[in-house]
């Protein structure tokens, strides 16, 4: 062996020779722009999952893959030992498999209302979520803002809801992607959620598990969500529908807006809220149309035999009609939820403008924090959160705004926290005396 050689080559050296690796290497390879091979980051996945790796080992191979990224390859190496780290879901019968994810935004609770659209329609959705990352909330947190509802199903439950009822949304149960479980935690609070090669891996591991015959991406951008430019989420939904494809999921993805909340209701029990009136008919008109516009680009991506716009016609109906809110009650009932509409919102406060002008622009992530500042969020891992907390947003992007006028009402007890997240919120606003031009719901 060659003397000049430093002691990590050699260490490396040594290590190929016996056949196995070290989790340092591997991370310095990362770290250093080498590309990783299936074997290492099955190594590592492997390894995190039993408890072998350490969580802070785990960390600097998230840091090193946030900074350095991941070649298409490496992203499907990575996806697919998160998948193998546990079971898959067994198909249902015959019935076509479907479900759909999005990328996280505030106020974005459209799960909750397209879950039960597309059950109404024969589909089963096997919707496994997950908790609150970042400034967004997870569908998990929302739907426990539903008195007795679980969100930790086992394998034969989900199977046995999804012939009862035909859809279930749930977290990933010990068996399913059980990887993403610990990584989908560590990442929260690590500042790598951004990384689109951890987004994408995590997403669609979970959506691989779930047995999909097709799958429709909500990916957002703007200050309400993970990436901040349309350019990115491009590049992420790229990712993502690749894997899908090369996963042998039939996968289409929507790019949306994300520089204001969607809809006015922002929280978990508050989001519940909203959710149930789009169901019934009612709600956001927003929050209606792209509810509407993604399940019908799912089911047109795996049966175009009739149109765009007769697709939407009938979603649209199951949702003036009530069928959506009685299959999203019978979910409900299915995972031992009571919906009796009272989800006691804490102490109503209005925020009011001082200044006068066009709401040209929003901050979103202030937004965001203003909730984790009321306890609706978390800051670490593992944290409790108060489900009752919240805030009706009043004022959509293009409002002029006189000094007196509501900006949103904020649900909190604590004066002290409501003083914190009215500070984040008046800082979040941006006024003009021009004109505004609002930017488009969705484009592809």
């Amino acid at each position: 062996m060659d003397a000049s050689k430093n002691s990590e080559e050699i260490l490396v050296l040594m290590d190929t020779t016996n056949h196995r690796m070290i989790p340092a290497n591997v991370i310095a390879n990362k770290r250093d722009g080498q590309p990783l091979s299936r074997e290492a980051i099955r190594f590592m996945i492997d390894g995190f999952t039993s408890g072998e790796i350490p969580d802070y080992q785990m960390s600097a191979l998230a840091m090193a893959i946030f900074f350095r990224g991941m070649s298409e390859a490496e992203i499907l190496d990575l996806t697919q030992a998160m998948v193998a780290s546990g079971d898959v879901l067994k198909p249902t019968g015959s019935a076509v498999r479907v479900d759909k994810h999005s990328t996280g935004g505030l106020g974005d609770k459209t799960s909750l209302i397209i879950a039960p659209l597309l059950a109404c329609l024969g589909y089963h959705v096997p919707m496994l979520s997950g908790r609150g990352l970042g400034i967004t909330g997870g569908t998990l947190d929302k739907l426990e803002a539903i008195p007795g509802f679980r969100t930790n199903l086992e394998e034969r439950e989900i199977d046995e809801q999804l012939r009862n009822v035909g859809c279930v949304i749930t977290g990933t149960t010990s068996r399913l992607a059980p990887a993403d479980r610990k990584l989908y935690a560590l990442r929260d609070v690590t500042a790598t959620v951004p990384s689109i090669p951890l987004i994408t891996a995590s997403i669609m591991s979970k959506k691989i598990a779930e047995s999909l015959n097709g799958l429709v991406l909500d990916v957002k951008y703007g200050s309400g969500s993970f990436q901040s430019s349309i350019s990115q989420a491009r590049v992420l939904a790229k990712a993502l529908t690749r894997i899908g494809q090369l996963s042998g999921i039939t996968t289409t993805a929507l790019l949306t807006d994300m520089t204001q909340p969607l809809g006015s209701m922002i929280g978990n029990a508050c989001e519940v809220v909203e959710a149930l009136e789009v169901l019934q008919g009612k709600g956001p008109q927003r929050v209606r149309d792209l509810s509407v516009e993604l399940a019908a680009r799912l089911i047109y991506s795996l049966d175009p035999k009739h149109t765009i716009d007769n697709i939407r016609a009938r979603l649209t109906g199951l949702l003036n009609n009530g069928e959506a809110f009685e299959k999203f009650s019978s979910m409900v009932r299915s995972q031992g939820g009571v919906l009796n509409n009272q989800f006691n919102l804490e102490k109503t406060r209005v925020i009011l403008a001082t200044s006068q002008g066009i709401l040209t622009g929003l901050d979103c992530q202030k937004i965001g924090y203003a909730v984790i500042a009321m306890g609706g969020g978390r800051k670490r891992a593992g944290e409790s959160i108060n489900h009752h907390v919240g805030i009706r947003w009043l004022t959509p992007l293009g409002m002029v705004v006189h000094p007196g006028d509501a900006i949103c009402e904020v649900f909190c007890n604590s004066d002290s926290l409501f003083e914190d997240a009215k500070a984040l919120i008046v800082a979040s606003l941006e006024f003009d005396k021009g004109t505004f031009k609002f930017p488009p719901l969705w484009t592809e």
